[in-house]
């Protein structure tokens, strides 16, 4: 074999055995960087307050074509989303979907809750080192400082070096200073006929609020509430006429139509909008003027427009689950939110922006109707449970004054007494709680002894125990037995850890969003490591959920 043919084969074996890269090199750089993110323009969060899931099956024919049907048949549907704690109300549900946890870990316990350390009532939003800005009254006094963790707000602005924007807005100030984080540009809610914020964003507001605001085109929703269709074809809810429902101050019956101008005064003038469809409308308004003047997604840096109805839960809790009132609200909501795609799809661009829809809690059907169908329910009797019980503690420990505090359905205790008395605070807790067995209306007792030494994973504990804040919390939590509530016998109400109060809806639409839907069930912490994901940007600093794998493309 001759030197020049050796070295030949030597060349041939040896490049046919190198690595692919060494001649794939070209090929390589030529390829798409595999993609780690999403970069939609614009995330817009909406929360519908009281929203329950089955409103989206329950009035499904009456819906257009592009609000809620929108997120179903070209998005993604959660079909069997829970918040996984208890409360279930407001204040808890708009910081969980937005922090990725619970209020174990987030510290909003509730919309309002006894201080342990202050020994005063404390709102999730208040905060008197700040002033209102837009009102001369005490309305705008209000920051996030109580939420003890980011948002999914927040990790945006962070991530974007705060160059990314943030508004949030809603009726109630809750409903947008908790969503909108520590870092929101602006977070602005309804008062007295005029949108207004805290001086914790700013000082003045901006000229094109001063103008919206100046406009007073609110004033058009000074109208008769009418059905929106005809009322004989709302066969989805319940007959107009009955026993149920609350009233307007100045209203004989709740019947349609409902004549605000004359009902304007003796309920609140703008307030009363409230608890109207209308008082949507104007949060949908607001939102579009605000998408507009802040030019949010007009760039390629990702903004967030959170926006929550508020109006949903006013019309639930005065008018109940299964009223007219209620029907004709959620398909005026369907308009709403087809007004805000539609400006979205003009404004941004189709496919440039992610939305997501759910709620802060769902709701029960009022007892007094369940009763009246044979199905078990019925309303707690607080009055002759407080005599009883405060027997029971004179009769035991001398003294009335070792509860100092019931809220959010758990007793507060004294610790400094039950010291004194020379007595165990887990026995006094545990007596405590089996004599609250004893009484109608309540179901179980945990202690909160038990929620610091378990680990709870399933059932109403698990709930329980993911809204236990341990500097925040009670010492003893009652469970009312399901279909049992606290409340007038007109409306509805929400709260429980029930089902009928977990379970709400969850779409998704838009970039980065899969077609489809699930049955697996999902909690209301998955949300925000969700969006996170899909964004590419760090999960909020407390979050305990995970992102939800089928939405994401």
């Amino acid at each position: 074999m001759s030197k020049n043919f050796f070295i030949l084969f030597f060349t041939i074996f040896t490049i046919s055995f190198l690595p692919s890269n060494s001649f794939g090199q070209r090929k390589s750089k030529e390829q798409t960087d595999t993609q780690l993110k999403t970069d939609p323009k614009l995330v817009v969060g909406i929360i519908v307050d009281q929203m329950r899931y089955d409103y989206i099956t329950r009035f499904w024919d009456h819906y257009g074509d592009d609000g809620f049907k929108r997120f179903v048949n070209e998005g993604f549907n959660c079909k069997n989303n829970h918040y996984n704690y208890a409360p279930t109300s407001t204040g808890p549900g708009h910081t969980s979907v937005y922090t990725g946890t619970t209020p174990a870990m987030h510290g909003i316990i509730g919309n309002n809750w006894y201080d342990k350390n202050t020994e005063t009532d404390v709102y999730c939003a208040g905060d008197p080192e700040y002033n209102s800005v837009g009102t001369t009254s005490d309305a705008g006094k209000m920051s996030p400082h109580r939420m003890t963790v980011t948002t999914i707000t927040d990790e945006l602005r962070l991530h974007t070096q705060m160059r990314g924007k943030t508004i949030a807005i809603a009726l109630k100030d809750r409903g947008a200073v908790l969503p909108g984080g520590h870092t929101a540009n602006a977070a602005y809610w309804f008062s007295d006929g005029a949108w207004i914020t805290s001086s914790f964003y700013m000082d003045n507001l901006p000229v094109w609020v001063d103008k919206f605001n100046s406009a007073k085109s609110i004033d058009a929703y000074k109208k008769p509430w009418k059905t929106l269709k005809n009322i004989t074809e709302y066969v989805e809810s319940g007959t107009d006429y009955n026993a149920y429902e609350g009233l307007f101050k100045g209203e004989k019956t709740s019947v349609f139509p409902h004549d605000l101008p004359a009902l304007w005064d003796e309920n609140g003038k703008y307030e009363l909008l409230k608890a109207t469809p209308f008082g949507n409308s104007m949060t949908a308004d607001f939102a579009i003027a605000a998408l507009e003047a802040e030019q949010l997604g007009a760039d390629e840096i990702t903004d967030f427009l959170a926006v929550s109805f508020s109006s949903t839960d006013y019309v639930g809790h005065k008018f109940g689950v299964g009223s007219k009132e209620v029907q004709d609200t959620y398909l005026r909501l369907d308009q709403d939110l087809e007004r805000l795609f539609k400006e979205l799809d003009r404004k941004v661009g189709k496919g440039e922006y992610t939305v997501f829809l759910t709620a802060d809690h769902a709701a029960i059907e009022v007892p007094s109707y369940l009763k009246d169908q044979r199905i078990p329910a019925d309303y707690i009797v607080w009055d002759e449970i407080k005599t009883n019980f405060a027997q029971f503690l004179e009769f035991n420990y001398g003294t009335t004054d070792i509860v100092k505090d019931f809220s959010n359905s758990q007793y507060f205790l004294d610790h400094s007494i039950i010291k004194n008395l020379d007595l165990s605070v887990q026995e006094v807790q545990e007596s405590i709680a089996k004599e609250l067995l004893t009484y109608k209306g309540i179901d179980r007792t945990y202690t909160a002894y038990q929620m610091w030494q378990n680990d709870y994973t399933h059932g109403i504990p698990y709930i329980l125990q993911n809204g236990y804040n341990q500097k925040r919390s009670g010492d003893v939590l009652v469970v009312l037995s399901p279909g049992v509530i606290s409340y007038p016998k007109t409306g509805s109400t929400h709260g429980s850890p029930q089902i009928y109060d977990t379970h709400v809806p969850l779409l998704f639409y838009g970039a980065g969003i899969k077609h489809g839907s699930t049955v697996a069930r999902t909690e209301i912490d998955d949300i925000a490591p969700t969006v996170a994901s899909l964004l590419g940007i760090a999960f909020p600093s407390g979050a305990t959920g995970s992102p939800i794998v089928e939405v994401l493309e």
